[in-house]
């Protein structure tokens, strides 16, 4: 997939829509309906056919949903997207402070006793469901599924994609997909479980090594699989999708149309593994209405698939290398469109700023699509964590602000993202001193050392801390796990506040730590860093050490670099970092934007 501008939710759609819901809760004597904005595949990225959350209140934000209520339409959301879903959605709906405010808390607040929330059971896990369900009983609130009611009353909803799926290639897996399968079926041997229902399909994609067009910027193919304490895998999809993919899944994984995936579980014996916290909660329901034995336990595929191998990891760097000299090319062309800035009627949009980008990536001859879509926000929007530009959105870059570019690209060996933030002329007052603190935290991350054991809740404060001796701070994870052209957003590693997943070899994740001025600028620094085991120190104690190898070479913006501030170890990464930039990328380049990246590169 690539960009496109188009104003998909516009505030006054949703009042008419919401109308119109509720008159279906009516009919269906409910008082509540819940609206993820997630779908039955759990996915960041979803068909335009499950944008339900947007296409009934016009928040187009990647995390969130809503509660609509027959008095009151609570839209939850995170901090974010407060910014954002402040000119997104109309006065009808009212934006909740998430996760601050619980749902189960709203709910009990906002309804009477007696009164029943429906929900769809193909879009809320068992885990969701049974939270929920835990607290608003003892409060006589009750909790039904129901045929879904946005898709009733969503009359123009778009069609499936039909692009089939492919088969991803050995080279860059590293294992083949009966090697997966051995694998995963030893480790529910192991948990005396007979098989496993698999839902994700970025777990389906990993392991039978093969991927799909389905959702946007994320190749996963759409679908379910059930593997068996053996190996052998039943693969439930769309008619035709899989039809190209005989010969490469052989004869030990059999092809199902996705309608015989619920008919399927009734002919299990268990235990039967199910994440509580991933599969539909029909998907319990179903096997629970057969007696089957359900056995409770995270997907088997998620850890093994964080963990990459020698061959996904030698992909992301190539693919990292070829995606860093388009984005110098970028930078480099920027400059020169930024000295232009005020010269006649010469002019720079956020839309051209995309535009010019993806060019310079398609120009490698191996992008596949982008990762996400691109955040080119420049002044105020780029104080908006998640902005997306539209035809409606669009500004023009204008000396004298910032511009915040968060990009990425899909490529059959990896996926990217960076992020740079770039001084159009000169920059707004302590924009630059910020930038640094920033920068600093960076820094603290790409060079941590830390124990075997640790997990991201462990590392967040060291991005964070230079920021925090200021009285600053940002309302969005450090980093976020990558996949191996897989998602560009990947479970369960993070490094974040909150999060528990242990850091283990061969994790790749993101560093990402920012800062955000609402109405005047954003800040964010994003490189991509791999886990791996950290050299020995001499005379130090034979404890095990990770560190991380930095993927992602572009420059930093040296016209925001306080140099002062900085300490001499911190200026002598960032040298070092250059250093190894120049040498890796000038090779890819040649003329001008050579020249752009050696000046880019110089020593502080």
């Amino acid at each position: 997939m690539y960009q496109n501008f188009a104003t998909t939710a516009r505030p006054e759609q949703g009042p008419p829509r919401l109308a119109a819901l509720r008159e279906r809760m009516k009919a269906a004597g409910l008082d509540g309906w819940i609206v993820p904005r997630g779908d039955t595949w759990r996915g960041e990225n979803v068909r335009a056919r499950d944008e339900r959350l947007a296409w009934l209140t016009g928040f187009t934000g990647s995390a969130g949903f809503a509660a609509i209520l027959h008095d009151k339409a609570g839209v939850f959301i995170d901090g974010r997207y407060k910014i954002q879903i402040k000119s997104q959605v109309a006065p009808d709906f009212t934006a909740v402070d998430w996760p601050a405010t619980k749902l189960a808390d709203w709910l009990i607040a906002e309804l009477p006793e007696g009164g029943t929330v429906g929900y769809d059971a193909w879009l809320h896990t068992p885990h969701e469901i049974g939270e929920l369900r835990e607290k608003l009983q003892p409060k006589g609130i009750g909790l039904e599924p129901q045929d879904n009611l946005v898709d009733m009353i969503w009359e123009d909803r778009p069609a499936a994609p039909d692009a089939p799926f492919i088969a991803w290639p050995e080279e860059y897996a590293g294992k083949s997909h009966a090697e997966k399968r051995a694998e995963i079926a030893a480790l529910l041997r192991e948990a005396g479980q007979k098989c496993a229902v698999i839902t994700l399909p970025d777990s389906i994609a990993w392991l039978l090594n093969i991927r799909g067009d389905d959702v946007p910027s994320t190749p996963v193919p759409l679908s379910f699989a059930i593997l068996d304490d053996t190996g052998r895998c039943e693969l439930f999809c769309p008619k035709g999708k899989a039809d190209d993919l005989r010969d490469h899944l052989g004869e030990d994984v059999d092809v199902l149309d996705i309608d015989a995936f619920l008919g399927a579980l009734g002919q299990l014996s268990g235990p039967v593994r199910v994440d509580p916290k991933s599969a539909p909660s029909i998907v319990e329901t179903t096997l629970k209405g057969w007696e089957t034995k359900i056995s409770e336990d995270e997907d088997p595929c998620i850890l093994p698939k964080a963990r990459k191998n020698a061959a996904e990891i030698e992909g992301a760097r190539a693919a990292h290398l070829r995606d860093g000299a388009a984005v110098c090319r970028f930078l480099h062309w920027l400059d020169g469109e930024a000295e232009k800035l005020g010269q006649g009627d010469h002019r720079l949009t956020e839309i051209g700023v995309v535009t010019a980008l993806e060019g310079f990536r398609r120009e490698t001859g191996e992008l596949r699509g982008i990762s996400f879509e691109t955040i080119a926000g420049a002044g105020e929007h780029g104080a908006i964590t998640h902005y997306r530009v539209t035809e409606d959105t669009d500004r023009e870059v204008r000396p004298g602000e910032l511009l915040l570019v968060d990009s990425g690209g899909q490529y059959l060996d990896g996926t990217t993202d960076i992020t740079r933030t770039i001084a159009i002329g000169q920059p707004p007052e302590d924009a630059a001193q910020c930038y640094t603190r920033v920068l600093q935290g960076m820094i603290a991350l790409s060079r941590a050392r830390f124990p075997k054991g640790l997990a991201g809740r462990d590392l967040d404060a060291l991005a964070r801390f230079p920021l925090w001796t200021a009285g600053l701070d940002y309302d969005h994870g450090t980093g976020h796990g990558v996949g191996a052209y897989l998602s560009v957003h990947e479970g369960p590693q993070r490094i974040s506040k909150g999060a528990m997943t242990v850091i283990e070899p061969g994790m790749i994740l993101s560093n990402e730590p920012g800062y955000y001025r609402e109405g005047h600028f954003g800040i964010r620094i994003e490189n991509l860093i791999v886990t791996r085991e950290a050299p020995q120190i001499p005379g130090a104690d034979d404890r095990e050490m990770y560190d991380f190898e930095t993927l992602t070479y572009v420059p930093l913006e040296r016209r925001l670099i306080v140099a002062e501030m900085l300490s001499a170890v911190e200026r002598d990464w960032i040298d070092a970092y250059h250093a190894t930039t120049l040498e890796k990328i000038a090779p890819r380049l040649d003329g001008a934007a050579r020249d752009w990246l050696t000046a880019a590169c110089a020593p502080l």
